[in-house]
């Protein structure tokens, strides 16, 4: 795991470092998922099914990002045009503004947006636009979980050294 330094001015009381999202990246296993934004909704449902995934990256051209679907998505297009969502695209449900992160951002900052702006997936892109990963809200919670529990060993071997 790498870890960030602090920067100047940065408070550097608690642990000095912090888990930056190409952490998170490095130990996930996949590749990314994308889909054309001509491609029909109903085979974004069978293909986000099929990989067990909540989002896909929407891409006319398989190197940047146009928008991006998630499960979310398709259920609110699905209440919205309910007689006639076989007929939509992913053009057509897709977030089109989408919040991005770097491999060098520290992960409670991107934890914060996407609790703020109440997402669940961050496409991670590097050198302006190259994208490089996705980061979901349960790669953040798994990584603090980890480190939670790190702690909490720490305090334990702490406690027991003091007796």
């Amino acid at each position: 795991m790498r870890l960030r330094k602090p920067m100047w001015g940065e408070n550097t009381s608690t642990k000095g470092t912090q888990m930056i999202v190409a952490d998170l990246l490095q130990d996930k296993k996949y590749r990314i998922l994308m889909i054309a934004p001509t491609e029909p909704i109903t085979s974004l449902a069978r293909r986000l099914f099929d990989a067990h995934v909540g989002c896909m990256i929407v891409s006319r051209s398989g190197r940047t990002i146009d928008g991006i679907i998630s499960e979310r998505d398709v259920v609110r297009g699905l209440a919205e045009n309910a007689g006639r969502i076989d007929k939509l695209t992913v053009a057509d449900l897709m977030t089109k503004s989408v919040i991005t992160c770097s491999p060098n951002d520290d992960v409670s900052s991107v934890a914060k947006t996407m609790t703020q702006r109440r997402i669940r997936h961050v496409p991670v892109v590097q050198d302006g636009d190259k994208l490089v990963g996705v980061i979901s809200i349960g790669d953040v919670l798994k990584s603090r979980m980890g480190e939670l529990e790190l702690q909490a060993n720490v305090l334990r071997d702490y406690t027991i050294a003091l007796r």
